[in-house]
């Protein structure tokens, strides 16, 4: 499937047998739980197939006169093998691309299909003028939301154009991996923007530091990723994803060195986590603040004059969702553990977990807009700040802080006084799990079942769970960093799930 894809391809996928990737999806208990029936992939198994991102296109659609929001569409190929004959492969195409398509598009499509390239072209068109596309050439369908990319695919077919395979880029596949794929260099920087649109609309807002924010987070991730690669394996606990993220070896040497995970972590920290949380990270640091620093002038070495100089204070909003104004002087005054709890899914109401090993240099660095608030602390017999728009709240409990969104901190507190006590023993200090992940991030998700069952199958009411889990350990090593996440759905599950109705 190499050897048919563009060498410009900026995000490439690739699975040797469709059926045996998904067949992992409907096999867990979520999915089970979530869908009416079972879908049966016998027509899919042994179809190889590949997926080529060629760019990105970004729209506005206005929502009222005053809020509009930003799409972001990437132009796609996907290539698939079916090992059949041709005029199967052209009644798949037909059928069941067109019902695809007629699914995602609603029902006002029309079907458009000619001989073309020594073949069967399609073209569907929706009401609102989107289009899909598909070649059939024998055994190979290529379908995309861009002609241009299938073009590039033809191309490559004719020995006009170099494949991926080519450019000698690509990891060795991984022999029992479910799929695996590959981000070059040039998709790091198109993936950049997009990340950068994320985490200035997450920034609050503010449209000046929006705007620094959304034009300084693409040339961080551009100074400083080289490639990412991924692969997909079946595991006794689900299915597991391993990114290893490719780091220019400056940057990878110097993250490596400074972000040395703690040898133990407080776990008496965890009391304070909520079990209806939607997730909880845990950072395992020997140096806190040593690592901050490091971020910080990392990133800041990317850039040149009057940004260079503003970038610890940007950097420094990144604090502010936690009632922290100065975060390297919180850092320098807290222990090696931090946690954060995420109360919803899109982590607006968050709160961070610490204890205070200085803490003049902690209470110092919160925002100076946080007050004495008398009611809450009355009601939890603690010292509670809190701003007055009744946004942020800050609690200390003997030697921890808790800080954050009032509401994320407020189901700290309570979390933390339902709890029974525990023997002595019991508090002390446990090694991390094998020592070896940085960060390691727990969550629940009640919509991703149900969103895959919609896709895949028939889902069942989705108003009640089922309950999907994940896991996320992140390490720092010297050529980058490795994230391994073990799931229910997997990433796979994961992309399904954004083709479902919202």
């Amino acid at each position: 499937m190499r050897a048919l894809t563009p060498a410009d391809s900026l995000v490439y996928l690739e699975t040797n047998d469709l059926a045996a990737a998904l067949q992992p999806i409907i096999d867990s208990k979520p999915f089970k739980e979530a869908a009416k029936g079972q879908p049966d992939f016998g027509a899919l198994k042994g179809v190889q197939v590949a997926v080529a991102v060629t760019g990105f296109e970004t729209t506005e659609e206005k929502l009222t006169d005053e809020t509009s929001v930003g799409r972001i569409q990437p132009r796609f190929v996907a290539i698939a093998d079916t090992h059949a004959w041709n005029y199967q492969a052209v009644a798949f195409a037909d059928h069941k691309l067109g019902q695809f398509v007629t699914d995602i598009y609603g029902a006002d499509v029309t079907q458009d299909r000619i001989d073309k390239n020594e073949g069967d072209y399609f073209t569907w068109t929706s009401g609102d003028g989107r289009k899909s596309y598909a070649q059939v050439i024998g055994s190979v369908i290529y379908f995309g939301n861009d002609q241009t990319a299938i073009d590039k695919c033809l191309a490559v077919r004719r020995g006009e154009a170099d494949s991926i395979a080519k450019t000698g880029k690509l990891p060795p596949r991984v022999p029992e991996s479910l799929a695996s794929g590959y981000v070059s260099t040039d998709g790091v920087s198109q993936i950049g923007n997009i990340v950068g649109i994320k985490f200035a609309a997450d920034a609050g807002s503010a449209s000046g530091v929006q705007t620094a924010i959304a034009g300084i987070v693409p040339q961080i991730l551009r100074g400083c990723v080289e490639e990412i690669s991924w692969s997909s394996v079946k595991t006794v606990g689900g299915i597991e994803d391993r990114i290893d993220i490719n780091l220019e070896d400056t940057t990878a040497a110097v993250l490596n060195e400074s972000l040395r995970t703690a040898a133990v972590s407080d776990r008496e920290l965890l009391d304070f986590v909520p079990l209806n949380r939607a997730s909880v990270t845990e950072y395992s640091l020997r140096g806190p603040q040593v690592a901050w620093r490091s971020l910080v002038l990392t990133a800041q070495s990317k850039f040149d004059g009057s940004i260079g100089g503003a970038f610890p204070v940007i950097a420094a909003a990144l604090g502010q969702p936690y009632g922290i104004q100065d975060p390297e002087l919180f850092l320098s005054g807290v222990g090696t553990t931090l946690v954060t709890v995420a109360m919803d899914k899109d982590g607006d109401k968050s709160a961070l977990v610490a204890a205070a090993v200085i803490g003049e240099n902690m209470r110092g660095s919160l925002l100076k807009e946080l007050k004495p608030d008398k009611q809450l602390s009355d009601q939890y017999g603690l010292e509670v700040l809190s701003s007055a728009d009744d946004e942020i709240a800050t609690a200390f409990s003997g030697k921890w802080i808790v800080t954050g969104n009032i509401e994320a901190v407020k189901a700290c507190l309570n979390a933390k006084s339902q709890r029974p006590r525990k023997p002595a023993e019991d508090q002390a200090p446990v090694p991390t799990l094998g020592g070896v992940q940085t960060v390691l991030t727990i969550g629940d998700d009640f919509e991703i079942a149900h969103d895959i069952a919609s896709v895949l199958s028939e889902s069942r009411d989705p108003g009640s769970g089922p309950l999907a889990k994940y896991s996320t350990r992140t390490r720092f090593v010297p050529s980058g960093i490795e994230r391994r996440t073990v799931s229910d759905f997997g990433l796979i599950g994961s992309i399904i799930s954004q083709l479902a109705e919202e």
